[in-house]
């Protein structure tokens, strides 16, 4: 069984990229992630922020593409990039399609057996923070926040919405908010998790919002107007309807002109690092 291993590193805005491999017991498979740590991890133990990646993704487009790494060096913050599915499994079907199966892991637990080890919510709540307590003495874990795009987006808010206790923050891009309505998240509950719509509400941010709103920092969403995805995909003003139908601390912050590209993300990646910054230290 394969132990952590570094496989990357790379310096940035004084700190580094540096990429990992490792087996996961949780997925049953060797995973791969990213850590960014910033020039302060030298003297300091960092508060981490985990970005959940989207639909066809790997560890590696948040890293390559989002420029975070200038916002989280001046803020001390250490980024975690893990990847958005098993793979090498080589199930039947898992990569006949860009948006499901291998790259499309929706971070829940499937509970269908062809789909056992898509396991990625508890990968992402349980393991992974494990193994980077366990492994990497500069980081403080329990000041957590969380944050994705798209996919990762929708991971974000459920996972955080699901573990208010674990996580200080959480914003998203252009997130997949209501996704029992659309496409996308119907293709994906169904061959996941099978035809109990009871199942899926558990992975709806729009539905947990209603029971798990005992929060104090506004969740923070930044939407392309322009985005091709926004009416039939996204479904984020079900969301603002839904968060303002209990009182739940939200910001929508619909960007005209702006697509569903990482040219979007990079454009307003700082105003969430900070955000989460905020938090972060605060304690809130």
């Amino acid at each position: 069984m394969e132990g952590l291993t570094e496989i990357g590193s790379s310096k940035m805005f004084g700190g580094y990229n540096r990429r990992y491999r490792h087996f996961s017991t949780t997925l049953g498979c060797s995973m791969t992630f990213y850590i960014y740590f910033p020039p302060s991890a030298d003297s300091q133990k960092l508060p981490v922020l985990y970005w959940l990646s989207g639909l066809t993704c790997s560890d590696e487009n948040f890293i390559i593409k989002s420029g975070a790494q200038r916002a989280a060096s001046i803020e001390g913050v250490a980024l975690i990039a893990p990847d958005t599915s098993p793979r090498g499994l080589n199930v039947e079907g898992e990569a006949d399609s860009w948006d499901f199966g291998v790259g499309a892991g929706f971070y829940l637990n499937g509970t269908q057996e062809k789909w056992k080890n898509w396991q990625m919510y508890d990968y992402v709540v349980n393991e992974l923070p494990k193994l980077l307590s366990d492994n990497f003495q500069q980081l403080d874990t329990s000041r957590a926040s969380i944050f994705g795009h798209s996919m990762g987006g929708h991971g974000a808010l459920t996972i955080y919405l699901k573990n208010p206790s674990s996580y200080k923050s959480v914003s998203a891009f252009a997130p997949i908010a209501n996704p029992i309505d659309c496409p996308w998240g119907q293709k994906a509950f169904s061959n996941y998790l099978g035809s109990d719509k009871s199942l899926w509400e558990e992975y709806d941010a729009t539905f947990l919002v209603k029971k798990c709103n005992k929060f104090s920092t506004p969740i923070l969403i930044d939407q392309g107007d322009e985005d091709k995805f926004l009416h039939e995909q996204l479904l984020p003003h079900r969301f603002e309807e839904a968060c303002r139908s209990v009182g739940a601390p939200f910001m929508l912050r619909m960007q005209p002109g702006y697509d569903h590209s990482y040219f979007f993300i990079a454009t307003f990646i700082e105003d969430h690092i900070r955000h989460h910054a905020k938090a972060l230290k605060s304690g809130a």
